[in-house]
């Protein structure tokens, strides 16, 4: 740990904080692919003005600050992440009568697409069964079954470089699986997305109901059981991802305990104690590959952050 580091930990325990700071943290139980190493320091923060004073305190020491969500669609290196992890777990929304929601960025972008469908509210039920924040699903425009964040998003509240701002419109850049966020390499320098604003419809809340249902039965007999960060690839401008990889014969290509899943080959899974290197060498096989085969790349949809 750098000294800048270990002086940022004596502060955050002066602060108050040391009942809940942890050093050299596991990443692998904040991810859903169940892989990573160790985060220099790591803390969890419940409102977003705690993660604003974190990420401040992190600037005053020059300490990098990383915040992760419910770590759904990332690959942390297996050497872990150096200065200071935040998970995000600021929760909480509320709507108006006219359909606008406002929630905060950490909240389970599942659970408030299923509880706003059940209140008769639709826009956000393709979201059901995606495991992902709120935040994490703005970064990377999340979507499924025809539906985007971008195609209900009006705005993000944001710290970008110290200044809270709210950002709508073109602002976002969002787009196919990607948005202004992503753009930016996670850590200090991207803005961090406080909360958001949706704009929702009216729906019959029995029909939502049944459409949810019936997608979380197609993600149940599509979708591998194992821990995976999902989709690996983005789509290419003609095929998806997938039926390029099933293709070139790549279902079931292991490396260690990292798997092409048999059941969907856009889905890379950890069988029991893969590596984020056995990940990333089959990442790149699966890219070769498939470039030799069709001469198409395959750009990735998750982030591999940490320190690889």
């Amino acid at each position: 740990m750098k000294p800048a580091t270990r002086s940022l930990a004596e502060r955050l325990r002066s602060a108050g904080w040391g009942d809940r700071l942890v050093e050299h943290a596991p990443l692998a139980p904040y991810t859903t692919f169940h892989i990573g190493g160790a985060a220099d320091l790591l803390l969890e923060a419940s409102n977003s003005a705690e993660l604003e004073a974190l990420w401040r305190l992190a600037h005053e020491y020059q300490v990098p600050y990383l915040v992760l969500g419910r770590g759904s669609n990332v690959l942390v290196a297996d050497r872990g992440v150096r200065g200071l992890v935040v998970i995000n777990r600021c929760s909480g929304w509320d709507i108006n009568p006219t359909g606008m929601l406002r929630v905060a960025s950490g909240t389970l972008l599942s659970q408030v697409a299923r509880q706003t469908a059940m209140m008769g509210w639709a826009g956000l039920e393709w979201g059901a069964g995606i495991p992902g924040s709120v935040g994490g699903a703005i970064v990377g425009n999340a979507g499924a079954h025809g539906g985007y964040v971008g195609d209900v998003l009006i705005s993000a509240t944001v710290l970008d470089h110290g200044q809270v701002r709210t950002l709508s419109g073109p602002d976002l850049g969002m787009g196919y699986r990607t948005s202004r966020f992503k753009q930016i390499s996670a850590g200090n320098g991207r803005p961090l997305i406080l909360e958001a604003v949706f704009a929702l419809r009216p729906g019959d809340p029995e029909a939502l109901s049944q459409q949810m249902a019936e997608w979380m039965h197609w993600r149940g007999e599509h979708h591998p059981k194992e821990p995976s960060a999902g989709s690996v690839f983005k789509r290419t401008a003609q095929y998806p991802a997938g039926f390029l990889i099933d293709q070139a014969g790549l279902k079931g290509r292991r490396r260690g305990d990292a798997q092409v899943s048999p059941q969907h080959a856009n889905f890379i899974v950890n069988l029991g104690q893969a590596r984020a290197s056995d990940v990333r060498a089959l990442v790149e096989e699966v890219q070769s590959t498939v470039a030799k085969q069709f001469g198409t790349h395959l750009e990735l949809e998750i982030e591999m952050i940490g320190d690889w």
